[in-house]
């Protein structure tokens, strides 16, 4: 059971887990332990909120799937047990990432006083570079 709130959680029959080899350098270990994990869920069949699924697949994220299905691979560590629970956690923090509310921006207007200095910023500047001009004698 993968709890992603108070109220919502993933039950184990709704997540895929398979173990695979990692990729990269390990030496001879590598090519005989299978520690790698991948990680999948097909939002569509899971029994998270509809709000939630809306989420997800609203997501453009590399890791989800035309279908819906998320991916997860979990390579970082060397044992089978670590590279599930990253797997789980990386898929919680990525549901709990889809249905966090942005605040809306409200966009700020420049103060009086700062229009002035900047207006007579550029007033200084004019007038520093009339000053550049050959002198006549």
């Amino acid at each position: 059971m993968l709890q992603i709130s108070n109220a919502v959680s993933l039950a184990d029959w709704e997540i895929d887990i398979v173990q695979i080899r990692a990729q990269g350098a390990g030496g001879q270990n590598v090519n005989k332990v299978a520690s790698a994990v991948h990680l999948r869920c097909d939002v569509p069949k899971t029994a998270l909120p509809d709000f939630y699924k809306e989420r997800l697949l609203a997501l453009s994220d590399h890791r989800i799937t035309k279908d819906g299905v998320i991916v997860i691979k979990a390579q970082r560590f060397r044992t089978y047990e670590k590279n599930k629970d990253d797997a789980l956690q990386r898929l919680a923090e990525l549901i709990r990432g889809a249905v966090k509310q942005e605040k809306a921006r409200r966009p700020t207007k420049p103060t009086r006083g700062s229009q002035r200095r900047r207006v007579e910023k550029k007033v200084q500047r004019g007038k520093t570079k009339a000053m550049r001009g050959k002198v006549e004698p």
